[in-house]
């Protein structure tokens, strides 16, 4: 078979539910994307190929891989062109799309390219700056040095690169551009736009510049939704003989997507995606959206996996599927997390919807989410994501939310018996031996407040008093919030009794 390329799909006669667009080599180069990976390509490419099967957007996308090792040569091999698989349930079916993506128009390693990529700064089309990096992607790096080629840091490389773009313009105010990062950190635009401006002076870039990038560019707040799951491995090969072509560079991901981007609404007609009935929403505020996000989705997930884990369970799917612990996920969602929304301003028509396509997110049977995986961190994702609903929760309705703190000490009860091993604790379960990753000082907290713990219902409160009091783990003494310890301590007694499967089946309905 032949790798996907433009010459290939000139005479190509496409399969079966295979979308084939139109050409787009002809199209300018618009954007500048920080990041070749499976993430941007199934999010923010395809929207714009999208948008460019629809003429309302007419350009293409410059790809710069941030790390030396990329797919940079991979993409320009098959001409920016891959093959996306978005796939889930919609109204409870099943549903699959299938397309080859052409908004890509070439690939740069700035390692080897680093003045082609400076050069695109000097392209007059170009409007906007699409990033993915990792979180750990937007920082001030005090030792980054305008002259290396490149800089280290991603904010050090588009520093130079609007520096580049200042002094080519001299200046001129219409050529700011339109930032618009896609890190997973809170006010992802706001971070960067300090970061480079701390590089500029610490440049010493005239300051003229500084007030440019000030005035005359917009750097974006995001929140980027989508569950990608990247390349098909334990398919490809099925998928390849169906396709008839060789493609390294299929992604695949959900249907579901949600980019919700704090800009003035008037750039919104710039990169029109509500015209299509792309789920992009510009707002002044993004607030709102990311509480409902932290708060139903990511609460949702992070206070039922240690139960469901616990239980014996390995994947989401497993979990939702399961009669006892897909009840205490709903149930949880419905009766606890839901009305501690209620004075938070947000719609609740706006809520149950979500809510419905989070259920629908989870139980999509092509997603294999482990719920080890889920645990990462867990401690401080409880932190951000399920106490707030707890302490919402008790303001409303006067009384704890007894799932929420049930999950709570679901989590506090997945270190027991916690031996730390280098940076990890060997944990166990009735179903083996795992390894539990979390912050060290945590792990050995935990490891050292189990070990003294003597199996009595007095300890079980002795321990839960200790646990709840850390605040460099909660960021208070939780200790304070009214028959919190009380019952955490009550459900540490039940699941060393009576174990997780009798514990949690008291709970649901």
């Amino acid at each position: 078979m032949e790798k996907l390329s433009a010459s290939f799909l000139r005479s190509y006669q496409p399969a079966s539910g295979l979308a084939v667009g139109k050409a787009t080599e002809h199209l300018p180069e618009r954007v500048l994307q920080f990041g070749e990976g499976n993430f941007l390509r199934a999010f923010v490419d395809s929207m714009i190929h999208q948008l460019n099967q629809h003429n309302l957007f007419n350009g293409r996308v410059v790809v710069v891989q941030p790390i030396a090792e990329g797919l940079a040569g991979q993409l320009n091999e098959q001409n920016g062109l891959y093959t996306l698989l978005l796939r889930g349930l919609q109204g409870g079916k099943i549903t699959e799309h299938k397309e080859i993506i052409a908004a890509v128009s070439r690939g740069l390693n700035p390692y080897t390219q680093w003045e082609e990529v400076l050069q695109c700064a000097e392209n007059p089309s170009t409007e906007f700056i699409v990033s993915n990096t990792t979180e750990a992607g937007i920082v001030f790096d005090p030792a980054d040095k305008f002259t290396h080629t490149p800089p280290v840091s991603f904010p050090g490389k588009l520093t130079a690169y609007l520096y580049r773009r200042y002094t080519h313009f001299q200046g001129d105010p219409a050529k700011g551009l339109i930032m618009l990062p896609c890190e997973l950190i809170d006010r992802n635009g706001d971070n960067l736009k300090s970061a480079v401006l701390r590089l500029a002076a610490a440049w010493n870039r005239p300051a003229a510049f500084s007030q440019w990038v000030e005035n005359c560019n917009t750097f974006a707040n995001t929140l980027v939704d989508r569950v990608v799951t990247g390349y098909p491995r334990d398919e490809a090969q099925e998928l390849q003989r169906q396709f008839g072509y060789i493609d390294e560079l299929m992604d695949t991901g959900e249907i579901f997507h949600l980019w919700v981007i704090e800009g003035p609404q008037a750039l919104s007609e710039r990169l029109p995606f509500h015209k299509i009935g792309l789920d992009v929403i510009w707002t002044n505020d993004m607030t709102p959206y990311r509480t409902r996000k932290v708060r139903i989705l990511n609460g949702a997930h992070t206070s039922s996996v240690p139960a469901a884990f616990l239980y014996g369970l390995e994947t989401v799917q497993e979990m939702m599927e399961h009669p006892v612990t897909g009840k205490f996920i709903r149930q949880i969602m419905q009766d606890e997390i839901l009305p501690s929304l209620e004075f938070s301003g947000l719609d609740k028509k706006m809520l149950n919807e979500f809510s419905a396509s989070v259920v629908e997110r989870f139980e999509n049977p092509f997603i294999k989410h482990y719920l080890l995986s889920i645990l990462l961190n867990s401690s401080s994702k409880f932190k951000a994501r399920v106490l707030p609903s707890i302490l919402e929760y008790a303001k409303i309705k006067g009384t704890l939310p007894k799932r929420l703190v049930f999950s709570l000490s679901a989590l506090l009860f997945v270190y027991k018996d916690g031996v730390i091993d280098g940076t990890s604790m060997k944990a166990r379960r009735p179903a083996g031996e795992f390894i539990m990753k979390d912050d060290l000082p945590v792990l050995q907290f935990m490891a050292e407040r189990w070990s003294a713990f003597d199996g009595s219902s007095a300890g079980a409160a002795k321990l839960a008093k200790e646990i709840l009091a850390n605040e460099a783990i909660w960021g208070e003494n939780l200790n304070r919030i009214a028959g919190l310890t009380e019952m955490t301590g009550h459900y540490l007694h039940l699941l060393n009794t009576r174990g997780m499967q009798k514990t949690i089946a008291g709970l649901i309905r």
